[in-house]
């Protein structure tokens, strides 16, 4: 009999990026930065940090610099990835930095499993890797986790786009009933492929509304 293979994807669904790379996320961070890993955090996220309240979801956390420049600010953080590869070099960064900081491995698709709710959830360069069946499934799991505002950065369809542009009625059709999206402002995401000027994005606030009785 042939030997059993680890399943790179740990049992869960791939993406469909996932699937159109024939790679796990956790690839990305195996032979050195990943694509979007510029070294620090993006600069539309230290700008809108002035608005977070609460407990903060990094959803998509990745190597963890959102995560821990927010933790840095005195917020309460816990990041969540399907790379193990990326959680290890967060919580490495955190005791370099000295910075208390939560990471646990978590499927974005199903956060209701983290029996918890947040008053800011980050989503930065999450959105955007999903296709439009996969957004619709993460919207219902943010819906279980967000008990006040979620901040999305992702990238938009403008001049030099980074990869899965996203046009704006894209980014607002799968938040129905429950969610308001408050504003759209365009704005930049910083990867190691770009200059300093990063490419086009947009960066979402949108506000749960309260549950109805």
């Amino acid at each position: 009999m042939p030997e059993a293979t680890e399943d790179p994807f740990g049992g869960r669904t791939p993406t469909s990026h996932e699937r159109m790379t024939g790679l796990p996320w956790d690839a990305s961070y195996r032979e050195g930065p990943a694509p979007w890993d510029f070294g620090g955090p993006q600069p539309a996220v230290v700008r809108a940090a002035a608005r977070f309240t609460g407990t903060v979801l990094d959803a998509g956390c990745g190597s963890g610099e959102n995560a821990l420049f927010l933790a840095s600010r005195g917020f309460r953080v816990l990041g969540v990835d399907v790379a193990e590869t990326a959680l290890d070099k967060a919580r490495q960064k955190a005791r370099v930095k000295g910075v208390e900081a939560e990471f646990v491995t978590a499927d974005a698709l199903q956060l209701e499993r983290l029996g918890r709710g947040f008053g800011t959830v980050l989503d930065c360069g999450l959105f955007h890797a999903f296709d439009a069946d996969e957004r619709v499934e993460y919207v219902k799991s943010l819906e279980a986790v967000t008990k006040g505002t979620l901040y999305i950065l992702c990238f938009s369809d403008g001049e030099n786009a980074g990869p899965h542009p996203v046009k704006r009625e894209a980014l607002t059709k799968p938040f129905g009933a429950g969610w308001r999206v408050k504003t759209i402002e365009e704005e930049r995401v910083r990867t190691r492929f770009h200059d300093e000027n990063g490419a086009p994005a947009w960066f979402a606030t949108i506000e749960r509304e309260p549950t109805r009785e």
